[in-house]
């Protein structure tokens, strides 16, 4: 795998957790081939807001992650995820322990690349 950023929805740096929509704190991590690297934590506004969802903040979300190719969430709204592809943003759903969650993406890129 090229290197390449993946973006985190955690409440706490240790578990994917959190809602894309209702994330303030995305943890961005290196991958380069295998090696996974932190690189640093990115303060963001949620764009959830009792059940409704701010355009603004959400576009404005979506341009302060746009150098990370991946984005691994507890869960993702379809119209997000639409947005974040045309971000060309790949999200994934896979809560968990963020290392883990990152290898079952790897994972998942590595078979999907055998496809193409």
């Amino acid at each position: 795998m090229d290197k390449t950023l993946v973006a985190v929805a955690s409440s706490d740096g240790i578990v994917v957790n959190n809602h894309f929509g209702k994330a303030s704190k995305f943890y961005i991590y290196s991958i380069d081939d295998d090696d996974v690297s932190f690189k640093e934590i990115r303060n963001l506004t949620p764009v959830c807001e009792a059940g409704n969802h701010d355009e603004e903040k959400l576009e404005s979300n979506l341009k302060a992650l746009s150098d990370c190719e991946y984005l691994l969430v507890s869960k993702i709204g379809f119209g997000a995820q639409s947005k974040a592809e045309a971000f060309g943003i790949e999200a994934f759903e896979i809560p968990g322990i963020i290392e883990d969650s990152i290898e079952q993406m790897i994972k998942y890129i590595k078979i999907k690349e055998l496809f193409k």
